[in-house]
């Protein structure tokens, strides 16, 4: 099916503002090579959780002068670390072994336009936070149709965290810069893009597309 047509059901599903958030939908290609690859799905989207979970602690921790970041990265990790541990007891239930993979190139593809001082930095890994989010909702809405009930049932239930985790990153990337960040979204816009449409060596939930 035409990237067009999907990104006009996703309406059904998805926030338009989230799918206007993101630069492209993402390609077919992609959906294909998860489709052909279960196990590594479901290993790295655990490992994502669990990645989502630790860069909350992390923000915690470096900005411990900021309330409202406090309370939205506290929830967010105990939701994040919450899904880390379904996906494993999904992935335990199918026979599926959780093991290490080694990271794609799509986190450290935008946290390397990350400015370095504060708070242009904390702004930017905020709004890399969203891009991550919002993505993450995205392909969960692009794989619920072709994948088994159980699966597909607990994808629809991250579409609707995953989406507010995406909201809660950019309301604080907004509520935490002194100027307007439109030109830094649009900037980490284009990266993200690039990133998803591009072609990729092995196959990760954030990966492009394959050679």
């Amino acid at each position: 099916m035409p990237d067009t047509l999907e990104a006009t059901r996703h309406d059904v599903e998805l926030p338009p503002d989230l799918l206007a958030f993101l630069a492209c939908p993402t390609p077919d290609a992609w959906v294909d090579w998860a489709l052909d690859n279960p196990e590594l799905l479901l290993i790295d989207h655990a490992q994502c959780e669990k990645k989502a979970a630790s860069t909350a602690m992390s923000l915690l921790y470096r900005y411990v002068d900021q309330p409202l970041l406090l309370t939205k990265m506290s929830q967010l990790a105990r939701e994040e670390l919450l899904h880390f541990e379904q996906v494993v007891k999904l992935m335990e239930n199918r026979g599926i072994a959780y093991r290490h993979l080694s990271a794609s190139r799509y986190a450290e593809g935008l946290r390397r336009h990350v400015r370095p001082q504060d708070p242009d930095r904390l702004v930017d890994i905020l709004i890399i936070g969203a891009f991550i989010e919002a993505r993450s909702c995205e392909r969960f809405a692009r794989l619920i149709p072709h994948l088994d009930d159980d699966l597909a049932k607990f994808y629809r239930t991250l579409v609707k965290s995953e989406g507010r985790h995406y909201e809660d990153y950019l309301m604080l990337a907004r509520h935490l810069s002194a100027v307007s960040i439109d030109e830094r979204v649009a900037f980490f816009a284009g990266c993200e893009s690039q990133l998803i449409v591009t072609p990729d060596t092995a196959f990760r939930f954030h990966s492009g597309v394959p050679v």
